[in-house]
C-alpha cells in the first residue's frame, strides 16, 4: 500500500492525501510536479526512475473499508533536498533515456 508521503522530499511542499501536485517514483519517493518536472527533468535523485502522479486514495468508505479512514497517509516527512551536481551526473549518465528504457 503506498505510504502518501506528506510533502515534497525536496522543498517540503505540502502534498496532502487528496493533493494532485504529487509526483511519485516506483519506490514512493515523493516530489510535488514543479520539482519533479522543472527541477528534476523527471529523473528521480533517488533511483533515477521517472515519476508518475500519485494516485489519490478515496476519502470514503466505498466499498470494503479500502479508504483513506482505514488506510491513512503517513505523517513521517522525508525532507532530502536534492545534490543538484550528483543529480545532474544521473541525469547525464541517462543520456535522455525515457523512464521506460532506464
Amino acid at each position: 500500500m503506498l505510504e502518501l508521503r506528506p510533502s515534497c522530499e525536496h522543498c517540503n511542499k505540502a502534498l496532502p492525501p487528496a493533493s494532485t501536485e504529487a509526483r511519485i517514483c516506483t519506490y514512493e519517493c515523493t516530489f510535488c510536479a514543479d520539482c519533479a518536472e522543472n527541477l528534476l527533468s523527471n529523473v528521480c535523485p533517488n533511483c533515477g526512475g521517472g515519476f508518475v502522479p500519485r494516485p489519490v486514495r478515496p476519502a470514503s468508505n466505498w466499498k470494503g473499508n479500502n479508504y483513506l479512514g482505514a488506510d491513512p497517509a503517513s505523517t513521517t516527512v522525508k525532507h532530502r533536498p536534492v545534490n543538484f551536481e550528483e543529480h545532474a551526473r544521473i541525469v547525464a549518465a541517462q543520456n535522455g533515456l525515457p523512464p521506460e528504457q532506464r
